[in-house]
């Protein structure tokens, strides 16, 4: 029985909601992905099995099954390596090793291979996506967790690695959401706005000129 979990994309600074949805037969084992993934989706695959394997967990190979992983929809290009939790996630919910309703919960986050999460880009603005959709809860690696905080009406969870996230959905080790810093990205003051801001430096040369020269901007 095919399984569906939810994730998110990036379009331009936009989250877009992504299904990903997680099928197996009997058969020689195999581990496919289809709806258009990018190089670093497709190597999800090595990642999501030994992050599996080193958590005393069943990988993919272990199992006498294809499995058929779809992101959804299919005409948008899937990048990066944000899906590897939700697939990771999904494949333990189709083959039973963890039960849990994913219909409420967004997922996020690439896998190292002993498990551990890293951070991944634009973590902000899926957190608004999953609120706008009506999300309850939004996992997510602990690294992304204090720029997310500042979304209020969602549950954020930060989880370390897999097994955080195993114990979490199996009710043996719930983790508690992050308090809400609605005034995270607010500045100080007038006079250090200007130099909160990271990067961008070609925008802010250009914005020095012309405060400097009286131009419009």
């Amino acid at each position: 029985m095919s399984v569906r979990l939810f994730s998110a994309a990036l379009n331009g600074i936009e989250g877009k909601l992504i299904e990903v949805e997680v099928d197996s037969t009997s058969g020689l084992h195999a581990f496919t992905i289809v709806g258009l993934p990018d190089k670093a989706v497709e190597e999800s695959k090595e990642r999501i099995a030994s992050a599996i394997r080193n958590n005393n967990l069943t990988p993919p190979s272990g199992k006498h099954k294809k499995i058929l992983i779809n992101l959804a929809p299919a005409d948008i290009r899937k990048e990066g390596p944000a899906y590897d939790l939700p697939i990771a996630i999904g494949y333990l919910l189709e083959t039973d090793q963890i039960k849990f309703d994913p219909q409420q919960k967004m997922f996020a986050g690439e896998l190292s291979l002993d498990g551990s999460l890293k951070p991944i880009p634009g973590a902000l603005s899926m957190a608004i996506l999953a609120k706008e959709l009506g999300f309850k809860e939004f996992i997510l690696p602990v690294a992304n967790s204090k720029e997310t905080s500042a979304v209020e009406g969602i549950d954020i969870i930060p989880v370390q690695n897999i097994q955080d996230v195993v114990s979490h959905l199996n009710g043996m080790r719930p983790i508690s959401p992050i308090l809400p810093q609605v005034d995270l990205f607010k500045a100080q003051s007038t006079l250090e706005s200007f130099s909160l801001i990271r990067g961008q430096e070609i925008a802010k040369r250009a914005l020095a000129i012309a405060a400097a020269g009286g131009h419009n901007i």
